[in-house]
């Protein structure tokens, strides 16, 4: 999706802020949930927010930009043996892993999507089955993750 749509893979597990002052003070991706704080705003959480405060106050592991499905994959998943289906934190960390929370992210923003965005990632779904067959996709109505 980074290269052919960017534009789908921004809106895909984007970081949020938790800034009470209007500053943007955005969540950033690491291997671990940490324990929010002023200087601390790292998740392993698609779509999760940093810790709230002021703005000015905030620094450490907050950033200053948004963070989307590529920075996801590649900070928090990394080789695919940790965080999916379910995130992982430090002690303490905020929120707590819950069960699928990831899947259940990433499904949440997958329906979010427009017809032709679904149609598209069916399609890159599809490519990236080794081994299976896909006979037709019309559309992608809902995702379903089940244990």
């Amino acid at each position: 999706m980074k290269i052919s749509h960017s534009d789908i893979g921004e809106k895909v597990c984007v970081t949020k802020s938790a800034s009470t002052d209007g500053t943007a003070k955005y969540a950033t991706y690491k291997e671990e949930t940490e324990t929010k704080g002023t200087n601390k705003g790292g998740t392993a959480l698609c779509g999760d927010k940093g810790h709230a405060g002021t703005g000015s106050s905030l620094g450490g592991t907050h950033g200053s930009s948004l963070q989307f499905f590529r920075h996801f994959v590649e900070k928090t998943l990394t080789d695919g043996s940790k965080n999916w289906p379910m995130s992982t934190a430090e002690k303490g960390g905020t929120p707590t892993p819950a069960q699928n929370d990831n899947a259940n992210a990433v499904a949440k923003d997958l329906v979010a999507l427009n017809s032709d965005e679904k149609t598209i990632v069916a399609g890159l779904l599809a490519k990236t089955i080794e081994g299976g067959e896909v006979v037709e996709i019309r559309a992608v109505s809902s995702t379903s993750v089940r244990n």
